[in-house]
């Protein structure tokens, strides 16, 4: 069973690409969002899900374990097979999927092509309590912002979440938490598509301002 596979981006198609490893093509299909990293002649490194059926063996490619981890779990839902857990990962990041489904929020997953309304409301059903989630540092803020509006509660409690992790760790290093606050929240103001470290780096900075 083939879990990983390095080699030299052969050739990239709409939803899928060959990865030369050491002279041999394997044909790998991925989510718009993982092809999109992809560059033609350069080396990459991708998770693998291999699925064999009587028929064919076929082999899905993820830039990270997270992704693949969604990828298995919405496979497990009724009605959604390989093809449509990929277009859905093509849509919403894994932070949005997780942001979607803890909010109950069915026109999410609208956005994929093959999900109708029935099969978006039992995504959002049978998903729910099966969320898979990153480590915090690894959530990139702009994954979060994209998703903000005014009735997604669970956005903003992943928002508040990540800003009041980067206040901890000023706070641990010293700082007033009111300082702290409002460093971090000009920080974020400018710099959404950054992960929870690099935040807490760019808050840091902001106490070297004069307009602190």
């Amino acid at each position: 069973m083939i879990a990983k596979l390095k080699g030299l981006v052969d050739s990239i198609y709409e939803e899928s690409a060959i990865i030369d490893v050491g002279g041999v093509g394997y044909l790998v299909f991925a989510s718009s969002r993982t092809l999109s990293t992809l560059k033609k002649g350069e080396i990459t490194s991708l998770f693998i899900e291999t699925v064999v059926r009587e028929d064919s063996i076929s082999l899905f490619g993820f830039t990270d374990a997270f992704e693949k981890e969604w990828f298995l779990t919405l496979t497990k839902v009724q009605g959604v097979g390989a093809k449509v857990a990929l277009s859905i990962l093509s849509v919403l990041t894994p932070v949005q999927l997780a942001a979607a489904v803890s909010a109950q929020d069915k026109n999410l997953f609208l956005r994929a092509s093959g999900v109708g309304p029935k099969l978006a409301a039992r995504l959002v059903t049978e998903l729910k309590g099966k969320i898979v989630t990153p480590q915090t540092a690894d959530v990139c803020l702009s994954d979060i912002s994209n998703l903000a509006e005014p009735e997604n509660t669970a956005v903003f409690a992943i928002q508040n979440a990540v800003l009041e992790d980067t206040v901890s760790a000023l706070v641990n290093l010293g700082y007033q938490r009111t300082e702290a606050y409002q460093a971090a929240s000009k920080a974020y103001a400018s710099n959404q598509n950054v992960t929870l470290s690099e935040l807490i780096r760019l808050a840091l900075k902001e106490f070297t301002k004069k307009d602190m």
